[in-house]
């Protein structure tokens, strides 16, 4: 397996909130020294609030915006995960931005599975009053097609562990 040290360009991680791609970050990070950036971390800590509170006061388009310009001064970095937050995908600006600096790997899970990983989270603004499978399914329905569009490579992650997660992640990437 090639040394993912000396990789000339970036892994965005991108999929469904709560379908794990924090924690698949982490272990990669851990697993190959790679650099890591939480996207939504970062944009949280430039506006000094929390993502709810960013929707709130300023609204979605703002924040998709922060989005975007993040990925566009991302171009200038090599050899780094980025765990993106699940809206990214969703513009098509985004994909071109990713793109031009990496290679986009699609995680997903079953709607079951993304309930259990969210349901005592308070930081998703799009699911705080709708935790429930029927409304992540038809959510997830409709950013499937945009998701996949985006990929370069999808890992399903239903029933597997994020040490073959990752190890599914970096021999894809390499190929």
């Amino acid at each position: 397996m090639k040394d993912l040290e000396k990789l000339d360009f970036n892994i965005f991680l991108i999929g469904f909130m709560g379908v794990g791609k924090s924690t698949v970050s982490k272990a990669l990070q851990r697993m190959f020294a790679m650099d890591v950036v939480e996207m939504d971390e970062i944009i949280a800590k430039r506006n000094g609030m929390s993502i709810s509170e960013i929707f709130e006061l300023h609204g979605e388009e703002y924040f998709r915006n922060e989005e975007t310009a993040f990925l566009r001064e991302s171009r200038e970095k090599k050899n780094m995960i980025v765990s993106c937050g699940g809206g990214v995908p969703m513009r098509q600006v985004n994909v071109d931005e990713m793109k031009k600096s990496g290679k986009v790997v699609l995680l997903t899970a079953n709607p079951e599975t993304i309930l259990e990983h969210v349901k005592h989270s308070h930081d998703r603004p799009l699911l705080e009053n709708n935790k429930n499978v029927d409304y992540i399914a038809e959510l997830m329905e409709k950013r499937r097609e945009a998701y996949e569009a985006a990929a370069d490579i999808v890992i399903a992650t239903d029933g597997k562990s994020v040490y073959d997660i990752c190890e599914e992640i970096i021999t894809k990437v390499n190929q």
